[in-house]
């Protein structure tokens, strides 16, 4: 699991050097593993426009956190036994740069070499359209996910309902694949084949006893078709007008008849219905994988330029105009965050004087995939004063 955090801090000559003096400390003290985070420059628009952008985007991050856990979580479920290599299948699509376009990456090393896609979100755009086109994008994956995935659970639970009547015992378990038309007497105007369950103690005395539970049980008609850890299956032939009576002393005789008419179209409609939905689910599985595995990518994408959006509308509402900030990924190093947000603090308490400590605290984290999810608040704090603080789990 990996862990970023986000900062920011203005780009005036003071500040540059307190930068260089964080990089230095952190560097040497291996609190964290540091590098430049780019962010282009936007079309500021008004001071309203940013604060509106300011609760719009905290939403939105909130949203693409929800959307990326749900397609994490549903990689897992659509790998099923393959489930332990869904982290694999949980990757980014490469930088801009040429010898990377067509590489998928790890979610660390394309956050580490994060890079603006000006193609996708053109810059040179208001921050409202920018905003608005990653929205859009995010809604519609959203909207694709719950239309792929719920007609593949509805699927799956069809399959699922299906091979559980297969399983369980002989008292509830189908048994269209255990029985055959050769067990049964069929079309008899007097005759008929019961199946009979017996425990396995007592297979002696069924034996011995059936031809004389009721009259006219056919003699030397009981087979043993099927067995599970409890008893077997027996079949049997009588005359239909005994059949009640068969059937009470049978039970006083602890023989359970399990009320069954072997009925040919319905066991085919069975198998068949079977075979269909086996076929569709092997159908399905490969191309809503591939959908997966590409839309995550695109939402995860999507969700780190949301990240520097934030950086970036909230460093100009706690910095000012012009435009003009520096900010920095730090990946802390395991036990070294409380050193590393003392560090901070010192460095940058000379910002208190200008204004309150904000701290934007944006996470990501994935139980099953390690992948980011994000909370995310704007909260005045005393640490690290003068940042803007974006946490990546």
């Amino acid at each position: 699991m990996s862990e970023f955090w986000l900062i920011s801090a203005p780009g005036d000559k003071e500040n540059l050097q307190a930068l260089e003096r964080m990089n230095t400390v952190t560097s040497k003290s291996n609190l964290s593993y540091n590098t430049k985070f780019m962010i282009p420059d936007f079309k500021v628009g008004t001071l309203d426009s940013l604060v509106g952008l300011s609760d719009e985007l905290g939403k939105l991050d909130a949203f693409a956190e929800s959307l990326i856990r749900r397609m994490a979580q549903s990689v897992v479920e659509v790998m099923e036994d393959a489930k332990g290599m869904a982290q694999e299948n949980l990757l980014a699509n490469g930088g801009l740069k040429e010898k990377m376009k067509c590489l998928k990456i790890d979610l660390t090393s394309f956050v580490t070499h994060f890079e603006w896609d000006m193609a996708k979100y053109p810059a040179k755009q208001p921050l409202v359209s920018v905003v608005d086109t990653v929205a859009k994008q995010l809604a519609q994956i959203e909207t694709d996910l719950k239309s792929r995935m719920a007609s593949y659970n509805t699927l799956k639970t069809n399959l699922e309902n299906l091979e559980r009547k297969s399983m369980g015992n002989l008292f509830t378990r189908t048994l269209s694949d255990i029985v055959s038309k050769e067990d049964f007497v069929l079309d008899s105007e007097y005759l008929i084949t019961l199946l009979v369950i017996v425990p396995k103690q007592s297979y002696t005395q069924w034996q011995k006893t059936y031809e004389s539970l009721s009259d006219m049980v056919v003699p030397r008609s009981t087979k043993l078709i099927a067995e599970d850890n409890e008893g077997g299956l027996f079949t049997v032939t009588l005359f239909r007008k005994v059949i009640d009576d068969f059937k009470t002393k049978a039970k006083e005789n602890k023989f359970t008849v399990r009320e069954y008419y072997y009925d040919e179209k319905e066991i085919k409609r069975e198998r068949e219905e079977m075979s269909r939905l086996l076929s569709d689910k092997k159908q399905q599985y490969g191309p809503l994988l591939r959908w997966l595995k590409v839309n995550f990518s695109e939402a995860f994408i999507a969700w780190i330029h949301i990240k520097a959006l934030r950086v970036f509308v909230e460093s100009v509402l706690r910095y000012g105009l012009p435009v003009n900030f520096q900010a920095v990924l730090l990946q802390p190093k395991k036990s070294s965050t409380k050193r590393l947000r003392e560090v901070l603090n010192s460095v940058f308490r000379h910002l208190d004087q200008v204004a309150a400590a904000s701290i934007l605290d944006v996470g990501t984290r994935s139980r099953n995939s390690r992948v980011s999810t994000v909370r995310s608040a704007s909260l005045p704090r005393r640490d690290c004063p003068g940042t803007v603080l974006g946490r990546l789990l």
